[in-house]
């Protein structure tokens, strides 16, 4: 059964072909917060850090803008520009618009605002389109400079998918990679086999995917994939021990790019830049539905 949707969840997308629906929270960072297909949940989420708006969602899909990841000492220099940002940057974090919605797509707006120019001094505007068809959300990330300076920026998505704890040891994610960054260590780990979903804390940055895309595999046959435009080059895999979640995160750059400049997207003035990703819930063939 769908759990009810808070108060928060003022956005409800449903496609009664497959059954699937997903709600969204726009005041809370623009987060889809559930993603459901029948009676089966796609996705995580610890209600109580939805409904605590001091606190970052655990759960959902949250947008990871303008910097994925922690930057060195929090802080960032760009040319003569400078600012400092919290873990994963503010997308998450500020209130978005939404601009037209009906019962399977939604578009909302994040603008740049006084709030965000004080620790990314750059003018922009975020469109994302949420798109429900079948078993599959497309997000569509229109990012633009409105500004008169050049603008650099990294994007991530960071979802958490719902996986019983005692499940994890039979779910398999497939890489190609061969090395990873494990931040649980801060070292250059060998990636050999199925990873180990069951350790205390799974923290890999993969290398090397390979790949546009990434699945979760599950001991009943049903999977997960989620599919991004190549712009998203670093795919990152979180878990701890005892939580009913494995994530699996697109981001187009890694951690600390503001300052390293690896993977930047960078926007001259006037120019926007259109990437996007999906999620998409697959299994029997009634799951077929586009």
């Amino acid at each position: 059964m769908l759990a009810p949707r808070t108060a928060l969840e003022t956005v409800t997308l449903h496609d009664p072909s497959t059954e699937a629906t997903v709600f969204l929270a726009p005041a809370r960072g623009g987060i889809v917060t559930r993603f459901v297909v029948g009676d089966r949940p796609v996705l995580f989420l610890d209600e109580t850090t939805l409904l605590d708006s001091s606190k970052n969602i655990r759960g959902g899909v949250p947008v990871l803008f303008p910097s994925p990841g922690p930057l060195l000492g929090g802080r960032f220099r760009f040319g003569d520009a400078s600012g400092s940002l919290p873990q994963h940057g503010f997308g998450r974090q500020r209130p978005w618009t939404v601009e037209s919605v009906d019962e399977r797509d939604v578009t909302l707006l994040l603008r740049a605002d006084d709030v965000t120019r004080a620790q990314f001094p750059w003018d922009f505007t975020l469109t994302f389109r949420y798109a429900l068809r079948g078993t599959r959300l497309r997000i569509t990330q229109r990012i633009a400079n409105y500004g008169a300076t050049t603008m650099p920026f990294a994007l991530g998505f960071h979802p958490y998918f719902h996986v019983p704890d005692g499940e994890k040891a039979r779910t398999i994610i497939a890489t190609a990679a061969t090395r990873a960054f494990d931040n649980t260590t801060k070292s250059t780990v060998h990636v050999t086999g199925p990873i180990d979903l069951t350790r205390p804390e799974v923290d890999l940055h993969l290398a090397e995917h390979g790949r546009d895309d990434a699945t979760l595999t599950f001991a009943d046959g049903h999977r997960v994939t989620v599919s991004a435009s190549p712009e998203f080059r670093r795919w990152v895999i979180w878990t701890l021990a005892g939580k009913d979640f494995v994530c699996l995160e697109p981001w187009t750059a890694d951690a600390d790019a503001l300052n390293t400049g690896d993977g930047l997207i960078v926007l001259a003035p006037g120019e926007a830049r259109e990437l996007w990703t999906e999620i998409a819930l697959l299994g029997p063939a009634s799951y077929a539905a586009r």
